[in-house]
C-alpha cells in the first residue's frame, strides 16, 4: 500500500483499449516506429561522439566500444519489447515500473526520464546550432556570436561564468518550431521525421560507401592503443570508458515505447520498432567508426565535427561530400530533438493520468489529439535550457539516467514473470532470467564507469524529485490506497 502500491495490469490494459476525447490518436505503423527510433538514435552519436571517444579513450577500438554498448542496449531492448507489447501505454519505463516495482520506484524512474528526454533535447539543440553556424559560415554567412552562443559556461566546481553572449537563438528557435509541429499532430511529426531520417541515412551510407575506398589500414594500427597509465585512457579500460561515453549515442530506441498509445497495432509493431531501430543503428555505427578511423588517424578526431574532418582528410576527391555531411548533421540532430521533445510529454501524460503530476499535463487537444499542454511546457523549458546554457556538462548525466531506466525495465521483467506469469505476452524476452540479468549487470557496469561527479549530480536530481513526490504526487496518486 502507499509507496509500494502497483498499478494493476487490468487498469493499464483498459487505458490501452480506451478511445475517447482524452485518448491519443493511433496513427503510427511499424515502419513509422522504426524510423522514429532511428531518428532518435542517429544524431550526436555518429556526428560528434564517435571522434571524441576514439581520440580520448579507445582509438580504433572504438568499434568494440560500440559493440559493447550495443549489447547492453540489446539486453535492455528485448526487455523493453516485452513490456511495450504487453502494456502498450504512453509512459515507457515509468509505466513498466509502476506495474511491477511499485509507485515510489515508478516516480523515481519517471523523474529520471526527464534527464534522458528533456535535457538531452536541449543539449542536442545546442549541437545543432553549432553545425548550423558552421554550415552558414561555409556559405559566407556569419551570424552574430552574441546570438549563437550561451550567455553562461560552467567552469571549475560548477560555477557559472558569463560569456558576454545574449542567447543561443538558433537552438531556441529549433525547439520552439518543433514544439509547434508536435502540438499540431503526431502523424505530421512522424512524416517530417521520416523525411529527415531518410536524408541522414543517405548521408551516412554515402560516407560509408565512398569513404571505404580511402581507408588506410595503417590508421588501425595499433587497433587497441596501449594504456597511458590512467584508467580509461586506451587499452581495455579505454574500450569500457568509450562504451560509457558513446552510450549517449544509443539513447532514443526506448523513445519508441513512449508512442505506444499512438501505434496502430502496438502488440506487433512496438517490438519491431524498438529492436529494428536498434539493429539498424548498431550496424551503421560500427561501419561508420571503421571508415572514420580508417581515413583519419584517431588522434585527429577530437573535434566537434569529426565526420567532416575524416571526409576532408580524403582530399579534394571527396570535397563534394563535406557539404552533404554538414546538411546531414543538421537534419540528423534536428530529428533527435524532435523525438526527444515528442517523448517527454508522453511521460508527463502518463504520470498526470496516475495523479502523480498536475492534471493539466494529461490534457489532450480536442482537434489534434496530442498532449498539447505537456508538449508546450516541455518545448519551452527545452528552448530556455538550450538558449541559456552549454548543456554538454549534462551529457554524462543523461547517460547515467538512461542506464538507470534500463536497469529498472530489466528488473521489471524478472518481477512480472514471477508475480504474473500467465499474463498474455505477444512478445516474450528470450532466455529469461539470463537476458534481464545480463542487462542489469552490463548497464550497472557502464553506470559505475561514469565517475563520482556524475553520480553526485544524479543524487541531487533524485533528491529534488523525491521532494516533489512527497509534497504532491503521493497525496494525489490514484493508486496509492489500493491494496
Amino acid at each position: 500500500m502507499g509507496l509500494w502500491s502497483r498499478k494493476p495490469l487490468s487498469a493499464l490494459q483498459n487505458e490501452a483499449a480506451e478511445d475517447g476525447e482524452h485518448s491519443l490518436r493511433r496513427s503510427l505503423t511499424a515502419s513509422n516506429l522504426v524510423l522514429l527510433g532511428i531518428g532518435a538514435i542517429i544524431g550526436a552519436g555518429i556526428f560528434v561522439l564517435t571522434g571524441t571517444a576514439a581520440a580520448q579513450h579507445a582509438g580504433p577500438a572504438i568499434i568494440l566500444s560500440f559493440v559493447l554498448a550495443g549489447f547492453c542496449c540489446l539486453f535492455a531492448g528485448l526487455c523493453y519489447a516485452e513490456f511495450a507489447a504487453m502494456i502498450p501505454i504512453a509512459g515507457s519505463a515509468y509505466t513498466y515500473g509502476y506495474a511491477t516495482l511499485g509507485e515510489l520506484l515508478a516516480w523515481i524512474i519517471g523523474w529520471d526520464l526527464i534527464l534522458e528526454y528533456l535535457v538531452s533535447a536541449s543539449a542536442v539543440a545546442v549541437g545543432w546550432s553549432g553545425y548550423l553556424v558552421a554550415f552558414l559560415h561555409r556559405l559566407g554567412i556569419d551570424l552574430p556570436t552574441s546570438f549563437t552562443n550561451a550567455p553562461y559556461v560552467v567552469e571549475g566546481a560548477g560555477s557559472l561564468i558569463a560569456t558576454g553572449a545574449i542567447v543561443n537563438l538558433p537552438a531556441v528557435l529549433l525547439c520552439l518550431l518543433l514544439t509547434v509541429l508536435l502540438v499540431v499532430g503526431i502523424r505530421e511529426s512522424a512524416s517530417v521525421n521520416n523525411f529527415i531520417v531518410y536524408l541522414k541515412l543517405v548521408v551516412v551510407v554515402l560516407v560509408i560507401c565512398f569513404g571505404a575506398s580511402y581507408v588506410d589500414p595503417a590508421n588501425w594500427s595499433p587497433f587497441i592503443p596501449e594504456n597511458t597509465g590512467t584508467p580509461g585512457e586506451f587499452g581495455w579500460s579505454g574500450i569500457t570508458a568509450g562504451a560509457g561515453v558513446i552510450f549517449f549515442a544509443y539513447i532514443g530506441f526506448d523513445a519508441v515505447s513512449t508512442a505506444a498509445q499512438e501505434a496502430k497495432n502496438p502488440q506487433r509493431d512496438l517490438p519491431i520498432g524498438i529492436l529494428g531501430s536498434l539493429a539498424v543503428c548498431t550496424v551503421l555505427y560500427i561501419l561508420m567508426a571503421l571508415v572514420m578511423t580508417g581515413i583519419a588517424p584517431y588522434t585527429e578526431l577530437n573535434v566537434p565535427h569529426p565526420v567532416d574532418v575524416a571526409v576532408s582528410k580524403a582530399g579534394p576527391a571527396l570535397s563534394w561530400l563535406a557539404m552533404i555531411v554538414d546538411i546531414g548533421a543538421i537534419a540528423g540532430l534536428a530529428s533527435v530533438v524532435l523525438v526527444m521533445i515528442m517523448a517527454q510529454p508522453r511521460i508527463f501524460y502518463a504520470m498526470a493520468r496516475d495523479g502523480l503530476m498536475p492534471k493539466a499535463f494529461a490534457k489532450v487537444h480536442p482537434r489534434f489529439k496530442t498532449p498539447h499542454v505537456a508538449t508546450i511546457i516541455t518545448g519551452v523549458v527545452a528552448a530556455a535550457l538550450a538558449g541559456l546554457f552549454p548543456i554538454d556538462i549534462l551529457g554524462h548525466l543523461v547517460s547515467i539516467g538512461t542506464l538507470f531506466a534500463f536497469i529498472i525495465v530489466c528488473a521489471g521483467v524478472l518481477v512480472l514473470r514471477k508475480t504474473d506469469p500467465d499474463a498474455p505476452r505477444s512478445f516474450r524476452t528470450p532466455l529469461v532470467p539470463w537476458v534481464p540479468i545480463l542487462g542489469i549487470l552490463s548497464c550497472g557496469w557502464l553506470m559505475f564507469s561514469l565517475g563520482s561527479e556524475t553520480w553526485l549530480r544524479l543524487i541531487i536530481w533524485m533528491a529534488l524529485g523525491l521532494a516533489i513526490y512527497f509534497l504532491y504526487g503521493r497525496s494525489h496518486s490514484r493508486f496509492s490506497e489500493d491494496p
